[in-house]
């Protein structure tokens, strides 16, 4: 038979196409397209077998189309329609010229759409094979001793497979036509004749897809491969190789996903509104202050509290700022929050909205930012240590007399000291190259999440704060004098980091602080710090870090990327579990029904009760002592071989073990579909 006679590029199942790529996970987007063809099997011992008014599989098709008619017409051909006598024109299925063809009724236009997209020789020529009407698959009446022809052991769907057997191949189609089909015409130069055996029937048919190399096989279905090599020297070894994501990175993840989710009960915070503006949820991430609290905020002057809150626009989780009993008097200043709008970058707390509010019974400001769930700040993960300002305390510490402290005694790696270098200058350089300052360059205003990701927070604030309505002109007057002061407090946070203390940047500390500095760190630290903290005549830059920052710059990058591939070898563990949970939740759906269409033996008769013996095969096979034999690997094998359809025999025993059903995963792939489409149906209320 011809290989471009049953090829259409619509005839596709929409579930397996969008679950696979190809048959193996190797085809191209052309060859995902290809349909499987579906033929029950006549089975005395399968209820599901003998069932011959199921439906054959069909594509998405019109029914009127003329390739989905062919198509049907081939799928619909049974074992079970043996003639009573031996039919004399099946003796061979070698393709002839001249017989009446089944593709004499597709038209010239749709021919030449297939030669398009297949680029076959022999469609739409005279020498295209055909069957006469009626013509059956099987040679005659179908001996008993042959084997019974599944979708998967004809030929027409193995000639679709992505790894044909290069056993199977014979000479060039030119050496061999010429004895079997005399008048067929010279395929091209890739095509190759194959020759198959099936039930005593000798089939032949072109194949166009390209010969893999010798020895070459891939997977017929979807397997977890080993860890990749770059990172599995990357970790420290495991007792057991995982097929799950690392505990802490889901730990991690988890986490973040509780503080997203979390709620308050109102009757025990009543000063909580349920609604702010378009806000609802409200989650406080911080202590709320007393009511009667008069001690304002050092950083800001205002008294503030923090909260996750979810926008009723777009359903996403934010982090709210407020600002306690503000008057916001001139809008002028929102000229600066929409360009603090407009700035997006890895090491920034977006800001994304300023608004007024009376909803907590007192005039107030908030700035609603992005919310990065599990974040703390610079000072509760570096500075919460009360034993950190033990250098700073002792009497003779810093002269000559004194014991020198021990080498990194309680500090801070460098390497980490430099990855935060590199983050808060590039947030710097972003927000300084925009016309603006950053003016919160403060360990309680630095967020980190995860291991070393440092993002700057309430950006912006400062800006609404302290906007002086002499400035209705020029907004952007004073930013220059505000950068130079966000050097200087970018010098602050790497001093305190590598003292490990914020005592370390007091004045009377800085020199013993600079000591510590030259003693435990390299040159270029030392040099960062005195740079940034030391008045220059000059306007400085954040670009006059880099020369200093040198190829660290490059570590940092490396470890990024190198973070990345971690997280996307545990991706990749999890990619499947999608497309098996799917498979899972059909299966449920359909096994132990009650009651369906008013036929409380649905679940156990027909298509069904295939299911539900492949469900023992899963979930309940013992051991030859009778002990429950669990075997993790054995459920994903076999799920993974139902989703692709593969033509693998199984037994199915019957739980009183006087029935041994073989089927194979292709007719069990053709149970689950029709019976899951039904439930579809009803579910909608087609039937």
């Amino acid at each position: 038979m011809d290989g471009g006679a049953l090829t259409d590029t619509s005839l596709t199942d929409s579930y397996f196409s969008t679950s696979f790529i190809g048959v193996n996970g190797f085809g191209s987007p052309v060859e995902t397209k290809y349909p499987l063809m579906q033929r029950m099997t006549n089975s005395s011992s399968s209820p599901s077998l003998l069932n011959d008014s199921a439906k054959p599989y069909a594509g998405h098709d019109p029914l009127t189309s003329p390739a989905s008619s062919l198509f049907n017409d081939f799928g619909a051909l049974n074992i079970s329609q043996r003639r009573k006598t031996p039919n004399p024109t099946a003796s061979e299925f070698i393709p002839k010229g001249g017989s009446t063809s089944r593709l004499s009724n597709v038209s010239q236009s749709n021919m030449s759409a297939f030669s398009q997209v297949f680029s076959h020789p022999s469609m739409g020529s005279s020498a295209t094979a055909g069957l006469a009407p009626g013509m059956s698959l099987s040679a005659g009446s179908s001996p008993l001793h042959s084997p019974k022809i599944t979708p998967h052991t004809s030929p027409a769907p193995r000639r679709r497979s992505h790894t044909p057997n290069p056993a199977s191949y014979m000479v060039p189609s030119s050496a061999s036509t010429s004895v079997n089909n005399p008048v067929s015409q010279t395929p091209s130069s890739g095509q190759v004749i194959q020759k198959e055996t099936v039930g005593g029937t000798t089939y032949f048919y072109t194949d166009t897809t390209p010969a893999p190399l010798t020895g070459m096989v891939f997977p017929s279905y979807h397997i977890y491969p080993p860890t990749a090599p770059h990172v599995a020297y990357m970790q420290p070894k495991a007792n057991a190789p995982s097929f799950f994501m690392a505990d802490e990175l889901r730990q991690e993840l988890i986490n973040r996903h509780l503080i997203t989710m979390a709620q308050i009960d109102q009757a025990d915070m009543p000063a909580v509104p349920t609604e702010v503006d378009s806000y609802h949820s409200l989650f406080p991430l911080e202590p709320l202050p007393p009511p009667n609290r008069i001690q304002k905020s050092s950083n800001f002057g205002y008294i503030t509290s923090c909260y996750k809150a979810v926008n009723s626009k777009d359903d996403l989780p934010y982090c709210l700022r407020r600002i306690h009993g503000f008057r916001l008097v001139n809008t002028k200043c929102m000229v600066l929050v929409d360009m603090w709008k407009k700035i997006q970058h890895s090491n920034i707390v977006t800001l994304r909205e300023v608004f007024t509010t009376k909803a907590f019974a007192e005039p107030s400001l908030v700035f609603a930012y992005d919310f990065h769930a599990g974040g703390e700040t610079m000072m509760s993960r570096h500075f919460n240590d009360p034993n950190a300002d033990a250098y700073f305390t002792k009497r003779k510490w810093g002269q000559h007399d004194g014991p020198l402290p021990r080498q990194h005694a309680g500090l801070l790696p460098e390497s980490l000291i430099w990855a935060y270098i590199v983050q808060l200058s590039s947030a710097l350089r972003t927000i300084h190259t925009a016309g603006l300052a950053c003016r919160v360059m403060d360990p309680t205003k630095i967020l980190i999440t995860g291991k070393t990701r440092l993002r700057v927070n309430c950006v912006g604030v400062f800006d609404v704060l302290t906007f002086d309505n002499s400035q209705n002109n020029n907004p952007l007057a004073l930013m220059a004098q505000y950068q130079q002061a966000d050097l200087i407090s970018l010098g602050k946070v790497v001093l305190a980091l590598a003292c490990n203390s914020l005592a370390g940047i007091q004045r009377e500390n800085l020199q013993k602080a600079m000591e510590l500095v030259t003693i435990n760190y390299s040159s270029d630290l030392k040099n960062l710090i005195l740079y940034l903290l030391t008045d220059q005549n000059r306007m400085r830059s954040v670009n006059d870090i880099m020369p200093m920052i040198g190829a660290r710059f490059y570590t940092q990058l490396d470890a990024a990327q190198m973070r990345n591939d971690v997280i996307e070898e545990d991706l990749a563990k999890e990619v499947q579990n999608g497309r098996l949970f799917r498979l899972l939740a059909k299966l449920g759906t359909i096994n132990e029904r009650p009651e369906f269409q008013k036929d409380p033996t649905w679940s156990e008769t027909g298509d069904r009760y295939l299911l539900k013996l492949f469900r023992d095969h899963l979930f309940h096979q013992v051991t030859e002592a009778g002990a429950p034999w669990i075997d993790l690997s054995h459920i994903i094998s076999c799920l993974n071989k139902l989703d692709a359809g593969v033509p693998e025999k199984i037994s199915l025993i019957s739980r009183d073990e006087k029935s041994v059903l073989v089927v194979t995963y292709s007719d069990l792939k053709r149970c689950f579909e029709n019976t899951f489409q039904e439930l579809i149906a009803a579910a909608n209320g087609q039937l």
